[in-house]
């Protein structure tokens, strides 16, 4: 993004509310009066924003945890509430006021019994009663714990702590204790925001009276020098517990250095607490893993499909047990080295080991077990650009649960009323009911209790148990959503949405935003993001397009993959049938005043389509995006992504069709035909994508004479995360595009 402007002017045009915060004030939740019924950054980053949830073993209560930023201090704290399950008195348990020093964030609530919390604070294990009461430290590890799951029997914890890793960079001479320098001698020496210096272990704990932590816990993976959790994104989801305590199934890809950044191959695990032994659930004890060219991804090899599907060569993670033991289900890929195949639910039986894989279409995103009654298991996925609930029978078939019932407008396309993602599901202790979070373009997530009905799905029953955000909503104007299937150049539909700013008046022409989704896997479903956000944009009086363009999942496995080693084909056409459908049939569009915004594989496409729009945008904004392929090949730390993407390294004179066409196609290659206005974003932390792409992209719109600026976060990785850095964000962004459009 660019740099910022007439602040001033900038500031006193869209604050919406007088918030008063002095640096030794408390965070927590933000009471505001707008001045405006229109979204702007500062009301977006008052919002508080759920978290962990847990219903108590009696069915009787919620915990959960909230999250609350303070721009003023730049800083955020997470605190604990806890509810009746019908949603009423919800009360904060965590502090209300300080004395004198900063209160510390409290996360990860979890019942020990229906009476008494555990959460982690300051890096320790606590305990509280269920009135916030009673108040005592678990554990002793110097805040150590970064993470915890206790035993079904409570009799043991797992921790998570970091050990020190030295397999890639070395350890520096201990006569030098003041040299910076590291010595880096493999692959996978830092990931995603950090040098690999230190690693997660699962540590086991004995549990004594009052749940107190015994001092001294045993590392099951001693002395492997590989991670789990898994980097980046992993996190004690990828442990479970048997429900007879005895047994810890775990996630770990036990590779390291080159044979780590060129595979995703990860497995599940069997610790048995007794013996310490461990057991491979994904491939014989025999297995030898085949030796692969690390330039050239498995994609161009000749696989044994039917090995792939023995022997689960992809990423396997998120184990656990069924509520009796029998089986363990957990979420498999089947090509090793492709991070975006098919997500599939695995159940494997104990007593046989043999492996049953859901038929399902798209993705399995999160799921759960069931009491067995009413279904087997519980699963959200994308489809059609929505985040749905679905059950497994028995007998393993899928049905779709609470399908909302939408009005058509007077256009005939649908338009807003119901949709919404589903963000996360577990089974309340009473076993019939969900515990899920929801969230959708025009409102933040809240909890919500469902009450699912397989044999007649319809009858399917939703509640919302939190309204966090409803002072601030009520402030506010919202959007309206439109649904539309959009012809695309090889005669397929595309599935498209269409925001229109708050009070729309369809007599009017606006401004309109193209938006270009990342991963390049990633839905572009019903989502809410704190900086790519829909609502803020339509609120500032833009018509945003967004398009499930090819390479997008929930619309078969086959409109998925057409992206990878085809950046820049069908899935750009895609991008300018939905521009120029908006620009020549929707009568609101204005064709003069489009603009093109996207980041990481949408930054790529910004790039791209700054070199082929014909002057169809007369704005652009590319954040953490892709500019020069052949120098991103080398310099982001998951090797995989670009050797399933690019197929093969550029060193090569690469021969293969979708190789050549990578890189001959870069955006880097194509500046010849910029002629656009065009904001460059990016964080020096961001070692997925290096900001060094955002860094040439803009030296060369400037060299070229084309206005550009260059907005770089020091301190920030592949997304902004700080509130004074994602209000600089928003800011420039409407800055850059009002100067542009309006």
């Amino acid at each position: 993004m660019n740099k910022l402007l007439t602040i001033v002017a900038v500031a006193l045009m869209m604050l919406p509310a007088t918030i008063q915060a002095q640096d030794n004030e408390v965070i927590g939740k933000q009471n505001i009066k707008l001045n405006s019924r229109l979204m702007t950054p500062e009301a977006l980053w008052a919002m508080g924003r759920i978290g962990t949830a847990e219903a108590s073993p009696d069915g009787k209560q919620i915990v959960y945890q909230v999250g609350y930023y303070s721009v003023k201090q730049n800083k955020s704290r997470q605190v604990i509430y806890v509810m009746n399950a019908d949603g009423t008195n919800s009360r904060q348990l965590s502090s209300l006021t300080s004395k004198g020093s900063p209160l510390k964030s409290e996360t990860d609530p979890t019942w020990l019994d229906a009476q008494t919390i555990a959460f982690v604070c300051g890096g320790e294990l606590w305990a509280m009663n269920a009135d916030g009461t009673n108040r005592r430290q678990l554990s002793k590890t110097d805040g150590q714990v970064e993470g915890f799951k206790f035993s079904p029997d409570r009799s043991k914890v797992i921790i998570l702590k970091s050990i020190p890793f030295h397999e890639v960079i070395m350890k520096n001479p201990s006569d030098l204790p003041k040299a910076t320098g590291r010595l880096v001698t493999d692959l996978m020496y830092r990931h995603w925001d950090h040098y690999v210096e230190s690693i997660q272990h699962p540590f086991v704990f004995s549990v004594g009276d009052g749940f107190a932590v015994a001092p001294d816990g045993i590392d099951i993976l001693d002395g492997e020098p590989y991670e789990c959790p898994m980097e980046p994104f992993g996190g004690i989801e990828q442990l479970a517990w048997s429900p007879d305590s005895k047994t810890i199934a775990y996630t770990c890809r036990k590779k390291t250095g080159l044979e780590y950044s060129i595979s995703t191959d990860s497995d599940i695990y069997l610790y048995n607490i007794g013996t310490r032994e461990t057991t491979n659930l994904c491939k014989p004890a025999d297995y030898v893993a085949p030796k692969v060219d690390p330039t050239i991804t498995l994609a161009t090899q000749a696989v044994n499909a039917k090995e792939n599907l023995k022997n689960n060569v992809g990423y396997d993670q998120n184990p656990q047990f069924s509520p009796d033991g029998k089986y363990i289900a957990w979420l498999s890929m089947e090509r090793d080295g492709y991070e975006a195949d098919l997500n599939r639910l695995c159940i494997y039986t104990m007593a046989t080991g043999e492996k049953r894989y859901i038929d399902w279409k798209s993705d399995v995103d999160a799921f759960c077990w069931s009491d067995g009654k009413d279904a087997l298991l519980y699963f959200i996925s994308v489809w059609e650009a929505t985040e749905n609930l679905y059950s497994v029978s028995a007998k393993y078939e899928v049905k779709q649960l609470f399908t909302p019932v939408l009005p058509q407008s007077a256009a005939g396309s649908q338009a807003y009323n119901a949709w919404a993602d589903f963000g996360s599901v577990q089974l309340m202790n009473n076993g019939k009911q969900l515990l899920m979070e929801r969230h959708s373009f025009t409102a933040p997530a809240d909890l919500y209790v469902v009450t699912p009905n397989s044999k007649k799905p319809e009858n399917t029953a939703i509640q919302q148990l939190t309204c966090e955000n409803k002072h601030i909503q009520d402030q506010l104007d919202k959007p309206q959503v439109i649904k539309r299937w959009v012809k695309t150049t090889d005669g397929k539909e595309m599935l498209t949405w269409f925001i229109l700013p708050p009070n729309f008046d369809e007599s009017k022409k606006y401004p309109t935003l193209l938006f270009c989704e990342g991963g390049p896997q990633s839905p572009v479903s019903q989502f809410w993001s704190y900086r790519w956000n829909f609502m803020i944009m339509a609120s500032q009086g833009y018509v945003v397009v967004a398009p499930n363009r090819r390479g997008l999942p929930g619309f078969g496995q086959e409109w998925k993959e057409q992206v990878s080693g085809d950046w820049t084909g069908q899935c750009m056409d895609d991008y300018l049938s939905a521009i120029d459908f908006a620009a020549s049939s929707l009568p609101f569009v204005d064709k003069d005043r489009l603009g093109a915004v996207g980041a990481s594989f949408g930054g790529f496409s910004v790039y791209y389509l700054a070199g082929i729009h014909e002057k169809r945008f007369k704005a652009f904004i590319a954040h953490d995006g892709a500019f020069n392929l052949a120098a991103m090949y080398l310099e982001t730390e998951e090797n995989w992504f670009s050797n399933w993407e690019y197929d093969e390294a550029y060193w090569h004179r690469p021969q293969m069709p979708r190789a050549k066409k990578t890189y001959h196609d870069s955006p880097h290659k194509m500046v010849e035909k910029w002629d656009t206005p065009i904001l460059c974003i990016h964080g020096e932390k961001d070692y997925r994508i290096n900001y060094t792409q955002g860094m040439q992209a803009f030296n060369a719109a400037r060299m070229k004479g084309i206005p550009a600026e260059f907005l770089v976060f020091p301190d920030e990785n592949h997304w902004v995360l700080k509130p004074q850095n994602g209000v600089l964000w928003q800011r420039t962004f409407f800055d850059w595009l009002d100067r542009w459009l309006k």
